[in-house]
């Protein structure tokens, strides 16, 4: 891979960190905002108003999808990812000032919606303008490890937000976290997306988007996306199992292990930085793999895995009494996930055409993550509300065998030119050969 190449996924990467460092900073301390925003009662209704405005913002990614899917496709890979970047810094910058529910009432929860909506419309661009910009800038016969890094980034992202938060517990009281430490991390991020967004403004476009001649009119619409409704629906289908997973044992494990197991908040906290650590470095590994052998194994390993060990080690987790045995369960459900999350980023971006890249991975996804990945926290906590804490085990099993038949019937997409794709190509089920076009 060439040096300019990894310029490109460098400079891609390094926004991508800092969009879902301020994403998961929310998730990560909301245990010590939850109070200061909502009246004083119940922990775990708190915990589900904060979570419903976490979920809110999942809401407006299909918007912010749509938007800067359009970008994307119309504009350009650069302009997508510059504008998302300053839409985040905005975000954070809001959460960092927001008022107390005993200064302003509900006015700061107010305040808290409108920047989560701010960070659903980031997001929602964000995944797509990402996933093609890296999956594009790559090597062909190497997009699954380049693409990998999407993942690599969201996590340090995730990891270095649950890094400061392991340093504000060591060096802060629980009484100052709760009053006003909270607020460091989203003023750390609004910074952060300052430094991304002068990067950014210099990074080059890729190549297989500056060469496209296809600039019809309707380029990076939804007319055009309904030409390809088929691989539409099937991102949602193929990203219903993987979300719900990949949230379920990140940015809800925390509270998991802290409100239900019953861990301290810091060993909670350690226990997800290890375990994320971990999973940061098998990306690459995966991702190179599925270059070799192909998408589809790795997806019915991940699917196949979660549908049927997603209840035992939940169960298991409920239960643990120490750091050891929940890092061990942890890691082994990180391991599972990531036969999805290493390589869904470029399986994503492969079904469709230049002109409508963009916006074709954004949309789904963000529907998907909408109905499925933002609610997952919420659905958790509902059914732990309801003494029914297990049937959220099921759920997220039940999800992944939804997915698992969809990988099962699709077709491979790791040899597809992504200059030269066209509706239909490498999708669906369904007998006859595959249309693929191969890289020459």
């Amino acid at each position: 891979m060439g040096r300019q190449h990894w310029k490109k996924i460098w400079v891609g990467s390094a926004g991508n960190m800092v969009e879902w460092f301020d994403w998961f900073v929310y998730a990560s301390f909301a245990t010590y905002f939850a109070g200061a925003f909502f009246p004083s009662g119940n922990p775990t209704a708190q915990l589900m108003n904060t979570a419903g405005i976490f979920a809110v913002g999942f809401f407006m990614r299909p918007v912010g999808g749509w938007l800067l899917g359009r970008v994307g496709d119309r504009k350009g890979r650069k302009a997508a990812l510059t504008l998302t970047v300053t839409l985040m810094s905005a975000s954070a910058v809001l959460i960092a000032v927001a008022p107390t529910y005993g200064v302003a009432g509900y006015g700061g929860a107010l305040v808290l919606l409108v920047a989560r909506l701010l960070q659903g419309l980031s997001v929602g661009g964000e995944y797509a303008a990402s996933a093609t910009y890296l999956t594009e800038a790559s090597d062909p016969a190497r997009r699954g490890f380049a693409s990998s890094f999407q993942y690599v980034s969201m996590t340090a992202g995730q990891i270095a937000g649950l890094g400061l938060q392991i340093i504000l517990q060591r060096t802060m009281s629980d009484d100052a976290l709760h009053s006003y430490g909270w607020r460091i991390p989203f003023i750390v991020g609004a910074l952060g997306a300052a430094v991304v967004f002068y990067l950014r403004r210099s990074m080059l476009e890729t190549e297989v988007y500056a060469e496209d001649t296809s600039h019809s009119a309707e380029r990076g619409t939804l007319r055009a996306l309904w030409q390809h409704k088929r691989e539409a629906f099937l991102v949602i289908a193929l990203t219903m199992g993987g979300t719900v997973a990949y949230y379920t044992y990140t940015t809800y494990l925390t509270k998991y292990l802290s409100n239900s197991a019953g861990l301290s908040k810091q060993t909670a906290t350690l226990v997800s930085f290890t375990a994320l650590i971990v999973f940061a470095c098998l990306q690459p590994l995966a991702g190179a793999l599925s270059d070799r052998i192909g998408r589809r194994p790795l997806l019915i390993t991940f699917a196949v895995g979660s549908t049927f060990l997603t209840v035992p080690i939940m169960t298991l987790l409920r239960h643990v009494d120490g750091y050891w045995p929940a890092l061990g369960l942890a890691l082994l459900a990180l391991v599972v996930v990531t036969g999805y999350t290493s390589i869904n980023a470029c399986v994503k971006a492969e079904l469709f055409p230049t002109g409508i890249r963009a916006l074709g991975v954004a949309l789904p996804y963000a529907i998907a993550n909408a109905l499925f990945g933002g609610t997952a926290e919420y659905v958790a906590l509902w059914f732990k509300k309801g003494g029914i804490e297990s049937g959220f085990y099921w759920y997220v099993a039940a999800c992944a065998a939804v997915s698992l038949v969809v990988y099962v019937t699709m077709r491979e997409t790791k040899d597809l030119d992504l200059a030269r794709v066209k509706a239909g190509e490498g999708t669906g089920a369904g007998d006859g050969e595959s249309t693929l076009t191969t890289a020459s």
